[in-house]
């Protein structure tokens, strides 16, 4: 059910998720946006650059997190602002030819702040892999009814 402004109050949850990543879903995402950095998929290119392994794109990863907010408003359109800090990378292990996951996104969040006059409600996101904060202010200004 999409929630209403009036419903909603400051510290609110609105519901967490764990998002599962396999490097086949960076392979993916690196087709549809373009992005094809060899960080994202070669293991040998990306510790040789000082990184832990191959890690997420970014923006996926942001979009993992926002995609909580636009289900609970019910509608995408509804998110009229989001912003973040990227803090620390999200390795994907290789499991090819399993059923694991390379990575777990945890994802929470809660309502923030809340302002009558434009009819906006900030959510708050929590977003982190192996208990590391890897997003820092994930905030998402959403309009409702």
């Amino acid at each position: 059910m999409t929630p209403t402004f009036s419903e909603l109050a400051v510290g609110q949850d609105i519901g967490s998720r764990s998002i599962n990543v396999t490097r086949t879903d960076l392979v993916k995402y690196a087709g549809a946006s373009g992005d094809f950095n060899p960080i994202h998929w070669n293991e040998a290119f990306a510790t040789s650059v000082g990184l832990p392994g191959v890690i997420a794109h970014g923006m996926f990863t942001m979009g993992s997190a926002v995609q909580l907010v636009t289900d609970w408003a019910g509608d995408p359109a509804a998110v009229v602002d989001f912003q973040t800090r990227f803090t620390k990378p999200v390795p994907v292990s290789d499991t090819t030819g399993t059923a694991e996951a390379g990575a777990v996104i945890e994802i929470s969040g809660a309502i923030g702040a809340l302002d009558a006059d434009k009819g906006t409600a900030r959510v708050d996101l929590t977003v982190t892999c192996a208990g590391q904060k890897v997003l820092m202010k994930a905030q998402a200004v959403v309009r409702l009814s």
